[in-house]
């Protein structure tokens, strides 16, 4: 599956992205998914904690945070401890970096509200910074503390770390769509020597690696809110974001507040049908935009319908794969099929990203050069100039690989699918297929398995789903919203990945009105 993120998550470093947060595909991009693929739901359910359960641990709920000033005027950063297995505290603890931006007034202060750009991988605290804590709604800020805690893993609190910035340049090229034997098993060594080197790079990475599930993230954010000193989470999510809060409910249903998913994640579905399910989402995402293109002069993938754009798009994937373009990179690197098609997902998760992805293909198809692509495919991937690259992606792996089984345990099984992901998309298909192998060769056994979330108890929770949202299909919504038992499903008709923030005066509007007044939207309501 591919990473999930808001994408305004990523606007500090691409310009392209004009939202929130967003979600990678089980990839090169590194996200696994869940369990082994049957096609039916899971019928078991997250069960709630013992409220004897923070009394056990209250050397953790009772910490008081050393606030310090960090990062922009206005922020302050603390510490907070975890412990590192909480089914036995006295193995050790994990550091948590959190951040916030106290209420800024008037009105009554709400308490805090936790914000996470998805993933997982992403950094809820840089995009706090970034983003969230001078981006949201005044009347938000005014009211609220915006808070954020880098999930346990990830960026600032004990990041995992896999490979070094040549041997990732090295992986984000692998062959995902293979055509012989050698090619298999040359993808398959890459996603082994990229699993190996997540416990081998550092003791930190080895130490955390079994200890980075979304149930132990979502423990670590009710010490978050013991330290504020919040009765009850108030919380907005995107993306993966969305199972993190999810989970957080199931836990703790008694504790949940005013709690937004937004592109929500279906937990019960398998990692095989979550990866499948993706990569139709990608087709449609994909549809749409050739849609949009062929309409205009001068579209680089001509005209007619968008299914035979889509069949010259992936003419042009095959033809990168035996000759790469120029990319003018210092580091020398070339485009090929693998980075150029992860170019085109990054594209999809916003259609502000469309003028440029045109001018991409333009460049790439009609004049041989591939740095536009080149460019969409590194802000995809946190990859800066200097060819270093951020956590993102061996934090997606760590957490997506020890949450359910592994999609795909050979290759056998994938050449077995690829008929089903290939029909769910023409063009992304087979790759996405071959992607979703990553887990295979994983040193930690999973811990988790798909299972459905009701929450019983819970306070309203607004889900927001987007029609034709490529990274969370709109199905997902619709299933979560069901699933638990206070669910609210708000609907947004349009494209991209997400809603909150991305231009729907309706969607922005029944979400602020929610966060600030704590009446949930009707079940239902629909919004364009």
């Amino acid at each position: 599956m591919y990473f999930r993120r808001h994408p305004l998550a990523l606007r500090r470093r691409t310009p392209f992205l004009a939202a929130a947060t967003g979600l990678l595909l089980a990839g090169m991009s590194v996200i696994s998914a869940c369990s082994p693929g049957s096609s039916e739901t899971a019928d078991a359910s997250l069960a709630a904690l013992p409220s004897s359960d923070q009394s056990r641990l209250s050397a953790y709920y009772d910490q008081s945070p050393k606030w310090r000033k960090c990062g922009a005027p206005g922020f302050e950063c603390a510490t907070l401890k975890a412990p590192l297995d909480y089914d036995k505290p006295s193995a050790g603890d994990i550091d948590l970096a959190v951040s916030r931006k106290k209420a800024t007034g008037p009105g009554k202060r709400l308490g805090s509200l936790l914000v996470n750009p998805g993933g997982p991988g992403g950094s809820a605290v840089g995009y706090l910074q970034s983003y969230a804590g001078i981006g949201y709604p005044k009347e938000v800020r005014a009211r609220y503390d915006m808070v954020a805690v880098d999930p346990r893993g990830v960026a600032r609190s004990e990041p995992v770390t896999c490979l070094d910035g040549k041997q990732m340049d090295a992986y984000t090229q692998t062959d995902v769509t293979p055509d012989d034997s050698r090619e298999k098993d040359q993808l398959s060594a890459a996603f082994k020597k990229f699993a190996n080197g997540c416990e081998s790079t550092d003791r930190t990475s080895k130490r955390v690696l079994p200890h980075v599930s979304t149930v132990e993230a979502a423990r670590d954010m009710d010490l978050v809110r013991a330290a504020v000193g919040d009765e009850k989470l108030n919380y907005v999510g995107a993306s993966y974001g969305t199972f993190l809060g999810a989970t957080y409910a199931g836990l703790y249903p008694e504790r949940v507040g005013r709690l937004v998913l937004d592109g929500a994640m279906d937990p019960s579905l398998s990692a095989r049908d979550l990866n499948r399910e993706q990569t139709a989402g990608f087709e449609t995402a994909f549809t749409s935009f050739a849609k949009d293109c062929v309409a205009r002069s001068g579209c680089p993938l001509g005209t007619g319908t968008p299914y035979q754009a889509g069949q010259r798009l992936k003419a042009f994937f095959t033809q990168l794969d035996s000759a790469p373009l120029g990319t003018g990179d210092p580091d020398g690197r070339k485009l090929g099929e693998a980075l150029a098609t992860t170019g085109v997902i990054a594209a999809m998760y916003d259609e502000g990203a469309w003028p440029q992805l045109r001018e991409a293909l333009t460049a790439a198809m009609t004049k041989k050069d591939g740095a536009g692509l080149l460019a969409l495919s590194d802000s995809y991937y946190e990859r800066d100039p200097d060819g270093t690259y951020t956590n993102l992606m061996f934090a997606n792996a760590a957490v997506n690989c020890l949450d359910q089984p592994p999609s795909f345990t050979s290759a056998k099984e994938v050449e077995d699918a690829l008929p089903s992901f290939e029909k769910a998309s023409p063009v992304f298909g087979a790759g996405l297929a071959w992607s979703s192998l990553n887990c295979a060769s994983w040193p930690v056994k999973p811990t988790g398995e798909a299972h459905r979330i009701t929450a019983d108890g819970a306070a309203p929770i607004v889900v927001v789903g987007t029609t034709r949202d490529p990274a969370t299909p709109y199905p997902w919504a619709k299933s979560l919203a069901a699933q638990l038992s206070s669910g609210r499903l708000l609907t947004y008709e349009g494209d991209g990945h997400t809603a909150y923030g991305r231009g729907s005066d309706c969607i922005d509007g029944a979400i602020d009105t929610y966060l600030l007044t704590g009446t949930p939207p009707k079940d239902g309501k629909r919004c364009s």
